[in-house]
């Protein structure tokens, strides 16, 4: 098959990874790729935002399969439109993709299909929105309603916290994402994320993992996209998958074919394990990133069939196998960020750090200026390294960080901790 993925992070790099690896690829092509993902797929600068002009480059190029990556393109209705073109292609629908692209749609349908999830109430209204604040008390959570990069969640402690974060998203401060917001509970337990692979109809459940939000050590410091994951996530036990799967997957699924909408591609559910069990707190509906970097480490089928399995509506009966080895990955990020961070800057030691024994680097904000591999993001690179246990996979990755010559990043030294402690306990 010739295939197209769409994307140019660290999730795409490890898609790419991972599909190239499949007997099932004559040719893949990245649009727009980075430094890393050029080593795994021929790289082409089409603006994946230009509908038409992906669809002119798959069919000049006989391209059989579409893969999206990021949610944007899936929010602006890219595979309706590749759909039209009659072009096969992973990942929801634009009326699918609401999931992720109006938090306010989501509680909506939670509360209408009774899918565990913090109360909350929408606003489009600063004033309203700073009263009700006011009246539940902090702590509490404030959420731009539309796509914001991973930078539309504000976790307040204090209400000062609270109406800022208010003034900031209908300041404009989030763009149009802003325009409402969203404010809900906050619930109190262990984050999770949670994905699967729906063909509309059915749903398969992939490995488990678990994400670090928070900027610095000790979950301090601005929400980000994500520092670090690994997989498995001991907290998801196969009790607690389960009631994901039935309470929140499940009728998440039913609700969507009842509208007109059936969910097709990965489903990922960011989850708070509570003393009442999970309970949902945002959807997505692509692979998380870093997340994704962690999960294809994991997998040892080829990934090709599934995610064609997805788009046919093939899923039910299909399975997937998995290393039992745990995964780890440390997001090297510019330093500055999530806030404002300098671009261009010199990343050496890479061959070094990928030469280590169950190192896998990933590039994400990266691009190839003759010999040198510059940065040119927020989040950079992602060292991801899988072991026997979790705390020689952390091990691995920050042996591989050691040997990387890059002043202008930084990174969390605490990735893992959760999953580590577990470990030692249990010895």
């Amino acid at each position: 098959m010739n295939i197209l993925l769409l994307g140019s992070g660290g999730r795409e790099h490890a898609l790419a990874w991972k599909i190239a690896a499949s007997p099932l690829v004559t040719k893949l092509w990245c649009a727009p790729g980075n430094a890393g993902i050029a080593r795994e797929a021929t790289c082409v600068a089409l603006d994946i935002a230009d509908h038409p002009a992906v669809i002119a480059f798959c069919k000049a190029n006989a391209v059989d399969f579409v893969v999206v990556g990021p949610e944007a393109p899936l929010a602006a209705g890219i595979v309706d439109d590749l759909a039209a073109a009659g072009i096969k292609a992973f990942g929801p629908s634009r009326k699918a993709s609401q999931l992720e692209s109006s938090k306010g749609f989501t509680k909506d349908l939670c509360k209408a299909h009774d899918i565990p999830t913090a109360a909350y109430e929408r606003f489009g209204d600063p004033n309203e929105a700073k009263a009700y604040i006011r009246a539940q008390g902090a702590p509490i959570v404030i959420k731009a309603d539309g796509l914001a990069a991973g930078k539309g969640v504000v976790v307040a402690s204090t209400l000062v916290e609270a109406e800022a974060a208010i003034d900031m998203m209908f300041g404009g401060g989030l763009g149009n994402a802003g325009v409402e917001v969203v404010v809900e509970d906050f619930l109190v337990g262990e984050e999770a994320s949670f994905f699967v692979l729906c063909d509309g109809e059915h749903a398969l459940p992939l490995a488990t993992a678990q994400d670090h939000k928070r900027a610095y050590d000790g979950d301090k410091g601005p929400n980000t996209g994500g520092m670090g994951a690994y997989s498995p996530a001991p907290v998801m036990t196969d009790a607690i998958c389960k009631q994901a799967m039935d309470q929140i997957i499940t009728p998440t699924l039913k609700a969507m074919k009842a509208m007109g909408a059936p969910f097709k591609g990965v489903l990922f559910a960011g989850l708070m394990i509570t003393e009442d069990g999970p309970q949902l707190i945002e959807y997505n509906v692509r692979f998380g990133d870093p997340e994704c970097q962690v999960l294809m480490m994991r997998m040892m089928s080829d990934i090709v069939p599934a995610l064609l399995a997805c788009a046919d509506g093939q899923l039910d009966h299909f399975s997937l196998r998995w290393h039992d080895d745990p995964a780890l990955t440390v997001v090297m990020a510019a330093k500055g960020y999530p806030g404002h961070y300098e671009k261009g800057t010199r990343i050496a030691g890479l061959e070094r750090a990928d030469a280590i024994a169950g190192v896998q680097i990933f590039h994400a904000g990266t691009v190839a200026s003759g010999d040198w591999v510059l940065a040119n993001g927020g989040r950079v690179l992602a060292v991801t390294a899988s072991a026997k246990t979790v705390a020689e996979a952390q091990r691995r990755a920050y042996e591989a960080i050691g040997v990387i010559n890059w002043p202008e990043g930084f990174c969390r030294r605490d990735i893992g901790w959760q999953a580590v402690a577990r470990e030692r306990r249990g010895k």
